[in-house]
């Protein structure tokens, strides 16, 4: 018997996006996982980066005039740690290479650090052991599978509430040895979402919990809580100072299993309208791949969004998420730049082809990212970025 689709089948079943159009529909009911009753929030979620960093290197980024950081999510090699690791030795080298004045000072992991759902056993294999000689520290907000507590795949049941792992491991009262690993010391961020102050910027890192949302969409305004301590930290960002956003789900994406989050979107565009105050800089992760995007904004300021989602859990070339085809070429090889369906927002590079990382340099006036590839193969290792850019943070155009 020929096999019929129902009206319910298809009800169910995915709308596709144009291949051009970089948000996709809005969930009508999004999974959310609330941060568990146990943890009781701190008075303040900002955390000042001296308390991380030596004395010496304080005083090296005082005299350099700048502060350098590595920057990727979707770590988690729960299918191996060989590409993890392989990564972690090219950002080693790029700090013990280097000057202590132009080396990078710390990682900012933009969420999946373990797969599947953020269990403390998995930290030692797929968080310490890659990183165990990356001479710096590792800051983190969490991505969905840092949250969630679905049975995935080859996954067992979850016995620990939402989120322990990333507790335990990024959220500790004082910096410990971790159970289980000897390599490098818990951090002691406040929160699942919090601010970074640094010299020449701040970074505000959301949780953008499991399908890509701040707070419950049920909950009263004066309930989100995430949105509303947002608002009032993009009033209160230095405007001195270059203001980065990180958030694991992207605004804007062009492949082919996600796209961009309308929840997120919306979230920033509201926060930022309400604050007065626009990011310089917006850094995702969730979608296996590289991709750069350029909004402008209706005042004519530029903002660069990148996904930097191929940092080792995308272990091969075909695990790594694709771009949709061209109707017109059936090519996934998109000429760029790129106009994308909405007339503010341009793909300007991509890379879905090989794994690899961000190092970011923050000053008075510029930020510049540069993102360096590694390979499956594991030779040929580029030296010199793939793609970089550098942003005037002050006038909002590229130099």
């Amino acid at each position: 018997m020929k096999f019929k689709k129902t009206h319910q089948q298809n009800l169910v079943s995915k709308p596709k996006r144009a291949f051009n159009d970089p948000v996709s529909i809005l969930k009508s009911d999004p999974k959310f996982n609330p941060i568990p009753d146990q943890h009781v929030p701190p008075a303040d979620f900002t955390y000042d980066v001296a308390r991380a960093l030596t004395a010496d290197k304080m005083e090296a980024i005082k005299e350099a005039g700048k502060i350098v950081f590595h920057s990727f999510g979707d770590s988690g090699g729960i299918y191996g740690t060989d590409i993890q690791t392989a990564l972690a030795v090219q950002m080693e080298e790029q700090i013990t290479s280097a000057d202590i004045k132009d080396a990078p000072a710390f990682i900012y992991h933009i969420g999946d650090v373990v797969y599947f759902n953020g269990l403390l056993a998995d930290y030692p294999e797929q968080f310490y052991e890659p990183y165990k000689s990356y001479p710096a520290p590792i800051f983190a907000i969490p991505g969905n599978h840092d949250g969630d507590t679905l049975v995935q795949k080859g996954d067992q049941p979850d016995n620990e509430p939402s989120l322990t792992g990333f507790f335990d491991n990024f959220c500790t009262p004082q910096r410990v040895l971790p159970q289980g690993s000897s390599y490098r010391y818990t951090m002691d961020q406040p929160w699942p979402y919090w601010t970074l102050d640094a010299p020449f910027m701040t970074i505000i890192g959301l949780y953008s919990n499991i399908d890509g949302s701040l707070d419950d969409r049920s909950a009263a305004e004066a309930e989100q809580d995430q949105y509303n301590w947002f608002v009032g930290q993009l009033e209160k960002a230095d405007p001195d100072r270059c203001l980065i956003l990180a958030v694991h789900h992207p605004p804007y994406s062009l492949d082919t299993s996600h796209g961009g989050y309308q929840d997120i979107l919306d979230a920033i565009d509201q926060a930022t309208k309400k604050a007065n105050r626009y990011p310089d800089l917006v850094l995702n992760g969730h979608v296996h791949c590289y991709q750069r995007f350029t909004r402008t904004l209706t005042n004519g300021n530029k903002c660069p969004y990148i996904i930097a989602g191929a940092a080792g859990y995308a272990n091969t070339y075909k695990s790594m998420h694709k771009l949709a085809k061209d109707p017109d070429t059936q090519d996934q090889k998109i000429p760029t730049p790129f106009q994308t369906s909405l007339p503010d927002v341009v793909l300007e590079n991509y890379n879905t082809s090989e794994p690899g990382f961000l190092r970011i340099t923050v000053d008075n006036t510029n930020v510049k990212a540069e993102y360096f590839l590694n390979s499956f193969e594991g030779d040929n290792i580029p030296v010199e970025p793939f793609d970089s850019f550098t942003l005037n943070w002050k006038t909002h155009q590229f130099e």
